[in-house]
Formats: C-alpha cells, structure tokens, sequence
C-alpha cells in the first residue's frame, strides 16, 4: 500500500440548521470552495467539524456527501474517532463501504492509556482495514500524547501512513520526523496551522489546516509556494495566516472558526450545544482581522 497524505487538509465544519439537523446543501458549497480555492485533500468529521455531536446515520451521510461531491478532485480523509477499539473498527468499516482514501484515528478520549495500549490500539484497526490510518496525537485535547516511539514502532505497520500532531510542540513534531524519516510510506503533517511552514522545513508533508476552511488560498499558498520553492513567500503566507489562528482560540473551539465563516457569508451555522457563540466584543476582533486580511 502506498498513499502519499500532502498538501493542505482542511478539517472541514459541520454546518447545522438552528433545529441541529445537518445543512447539507451548505456542506456542498463548502466543498466546492474549498477546492476552488487550492486545498490538497478534505477531512470530513475531524475535531473541527464537531464529529463528537454526530449519529451514526448522519456520520455515514456526511461522508457519502462528501465523497458524492469531492468527485475525486481531492482525496477524501475521515476521522473515526471512538473511545474503544471496536467502536473505531466499526467507523473504519463504514469508511471502507463509502470509499474515502484514507482515515485519521484519534487517541481515545476520557481514558488513560498507556503507550503499549496505545500501540496495540492502532495496531489492531490497522490490521482490521485495508485503508491507509492516519494517526491523530491531539493532546491538548484527549491528554493522551503518543511519544515518538511509539510512533516509529507504528510506522513500521503498512498502512499506517502518518501522523498529525496537533501538540502544537514542534520539537515533538520534529521528532516524529526524525524518528520516521527512513520509512518511505509514513508522512507527519501538522497540525497546528502557525507551525505550518517551520513543519515543511523539516520534512512534514503537510498540514491538517483548520483555518484552511476560512482563508484556503493563503493557507494553501504556505504549501504550495515552499514546495516551488518561495520560501519567502511561503514564510509570509505563514506570518499573513498567524493573526488569524490566534484569534481562533477565542470561545470554545470550533465557535470562532464558524463566526469567521458567517462573516465571510457562509451558511456555517452554529455550533451544537453547549458550546455558545462569540461575545459580541470577541466577534468585533475577529471582524477586524478578517478586514485586515482582506478576506472581507
């Protein structure tokens, strides 16, 4: 098996009618903008499109939505994310049946587990799928981390394909590389956007980038002009996008990056409760960098 994850992935939202059903013809648009505007893959039911507040019957939909209008354009990358073994495996296989490319796999949440559990974790969804696994490390979020071992031991499954680090610690990011580097098949992509081109720098392969799914084109360009060989203005696609991901850690994460696409005039809904909207005085800021962005 080979499959190469690269480019800039945007984790792309969820939008949701004020009754909590799934906007799919806004979902659709989002796509296609997306991908109009320069991103190398789409990640559908990521931390980022609220995957937590999902059925099973919307999960399945959603993918098949996404797959339908992807229309192979871009690969198709989906989270399946459970706190158990087998609730993951039983993901993987809907992944499977719809056909995406590829599926990242979160760290069990609310459990602490140790790093061999963790290695036998991932080890078995891999042995259960014939699709490549991208490993999810987001320990600001599940406080589970998977240490470097643990992943060089991982990357020697094939298929296990990569790894994105959301830590936002880049030495540990850098580590997974170095670790990792003699094996053709695994790729680290990062995954916190302000470490986007300092990842490439390295020998990340891309990004699994939120803010991608409000500025695409600038996010993209990080990539796109650092692969052609403009580190300059790579570096400065990377400083253009930095106000904008700070400002995303206002409210509860995803709120400000569905506030960024209303302001943008996108159908992005709210976020499921209980996460509330911006304060009026943080949708002012959010406003303004969007205006010094040019973005509107």
């Amino acid at each position: 098996m080979f499959f190469l994850p690269r480019g800039i992935i945007p984790p792309i939202v969820t939008p949701f009618e004020a009754d909590g059903s799934i906007n799919y013809a806004a979902y659709r648009k989002m796509i296609d903008f997306l991908i109009n505007n320069g991103v190398h893959g789409i990640f559908a039911m990521g931390t980022t499109g609220e995957y937590y507040a999902i059925g099973i019957a919307e999960y399945r939909r959603i993918l098949e939505e996404t797959v339908n209008q992807t229309a192979g354009r871009v690969p198709v990358y989906a989270g399946a994310n459970h706190i158990t073994t087998r609730g993951a495996i039983e993901l993987v296989k809907i992944c499977e049946g719809i056909k995406v490319d590829a599926v990242t796999v979160l760290t069990p949440m609310f459990i602490s587990q140790t790093q061999d559990e963790l290695y036998a974790y991932f080890k078995t969804i891999a042995e259960n799928t014939s699709l490549p696994i991208i490993i999810y490390n987001n320990k600001p979020k599940t406080n589970i981390t998977v240490e470097p071992d643990t992943v060089a031991r991982l990357a020697e499954l094939p298929n296990i394909a990569g790894i994105k680090d959301s830590t936002g610690d880049l030495t540990n990011t850098i580590e997974y590389i170095r670790l990792t580097r003699h094996r053709s098949g695994f790729h680290v992509l990062m995954g916190r956007d302000t470490l986007i081109y300092a990842g490439l720098c390295h020998g990340a392969s891309g990004a699994v980038a939120t803010c991608a799914n409000i500025a695409p084109r600038l996010v993209a360009d990080i990539y796109d002009k650092y692969m052609a060989g403009d580190f300059t203005a790579a570096l400065e696609a990377q400083f253009d996008l930095a106000p904008l991901r700070i400002a995303c850690n206002m409210g509860t994460f995803p709120s400000a990056i569905k506030e960024s696409l209303s302001l943008l005039g996108m159908d992005a809904g709210k976020c499921m409760p209980p996460i509330a909207e911006l304060a009026d005085n943080q949708k002012e800021k959010l406003r303004s960098i969007l205006i010094n962005m040019k973005l509107i």
